[in-house]
């Protein structure tokens, strides 16, 4: 039911190459612009600062967290093809030399047939996106993970983002130009931010164009300014019902040919603190195809709807 209503990663890629191709999630030690002080200190108010203490965060090799991950995989799947996914914090933000290091080191793995990017809009430079390129005219599967999270200044400047949707226009551009497809991720029920938000962002990320999105409940966790406001009573979070209608209404005005990596959001049980719904990814799943079969709809069934709006406005 789900693949009917949604066109998703696992189908794109299944089509695309004939098999299952599962993302490796990968940490490489990077770090963030917005914690070691060029652009700021303390992160985005909903990133977990707990994993940033000295001494606490010390990932494994990255054969070894291959070696993990796809035995994992494979018991689950089958699947012999995988993406390695550099997921955690910035991982872009070296220079391109060690960056290729890290890269071709990943490339080399048995079954990776390429690479999914996950960094911010204002780290990307002309170099990486070039190297980037270089890999996808290679044959390489590639995907540059552009963390957007609004269209809204305001927004990303209450969240402590440190950087604007022009940084992210500018960077999604220019990827787009060298024939790297773009993936968004958008925050739902961001601080300050009611569902008119997400509808508008969405709008301006498909307006400038883009390949793929991911679509996130916002979640409180431990170690966090927001936990702070949230325990504060200065933020509350979506209930389930109201992220599940907000997810469909924007599936709905997303095009079929924009894959959709993800269209919610977990966090580990030991750090989340509210909404406890994240921790069920599962049943949110279920409820958005629910929804769309309930409304008898899919993705891509009131695509341009915005622009209609606006006109008849």
């Amino acid at each position: 039911m789900f693949a009917e209503r949604i066109h998703t990663f696992g189908q794109a890629m299944l089509q695309k190459h004939g098999e299952r191709v599962h993302k490796v999630a990968l940490d490489a030690g990077f770090t963030c612009p917005n914690r070691d002080g060029s652009k700021g200190i303390g992160g985005c108010s909903f990133c977990n600062n707990k994993s940033f203490a000295p001494g606490a965060r010390e990932p494994a090799s990255l054969s070894g967290q291959f070696e993990r991950a796809r035995s994992r995989i494979s018991r689950r799947t089958g699947a012999r093809r995988f993406l390695a996914y550099f997921q955690a914090y910035t991982n872009t933000y070296a220079h391109v030399d060690e960056l290729r290091a890290l890269y071709d080191e990943a490339l080399a793995e048995a079954g990776v047939i390429g690479l999914s990017i996950g960094t911010r809009p204002d780290c990307v430079p002309p170099p990486v996106l070039d190297l980037l390129s270089e890999y996808k005219q290679r044959g390489h599967e590639v995907w540059l993970e552009l963390g957007l999270q609004s269209a809204f200044d305001e927004t990303l400047a209450r969240v402590n983002r440190g950087h604007g949707f022009a940084e992210y226009a500018e960077a999604a551009q220019a990827a787009r130009e060298r024939g790297i497809p773009v993936c968004c991720h958008l925050i739902v029920g961001l601080p300050g931010e009611d569902e008119s938000h997400s509808h508008a962002s969405l709008e301006r990320v498909l307006e400038l164009g883009v390949d793929g999105l991911k679509l996130h409940p916002l979640h409180v966790v431990k170690h966090t300014r927001l936990a702070i406001e949230w325990k504060s009573g200065d933020y509350t979070p979506l209930a389930e019902a109201e992220y599940t209608r907000i997810a469909a209404d924007l599936i709905e005005r997303t095009p079929w040919e924009v894959v959709f990596h993800r269209v919610t959001g977990t966090a580990a049980p030991d750090i989340l603190l509210a909404p406890d719904w994240c921790a069920k990814k599962w049943d949110v799943l279920n409820g958005i195809a629910q929804e769309l079969e309930r409304r008898g709809t899919r993705q891509g069934a009131r695509a341009g709807k915005h622009r209609e709006e606006a006109c008849a406005a």
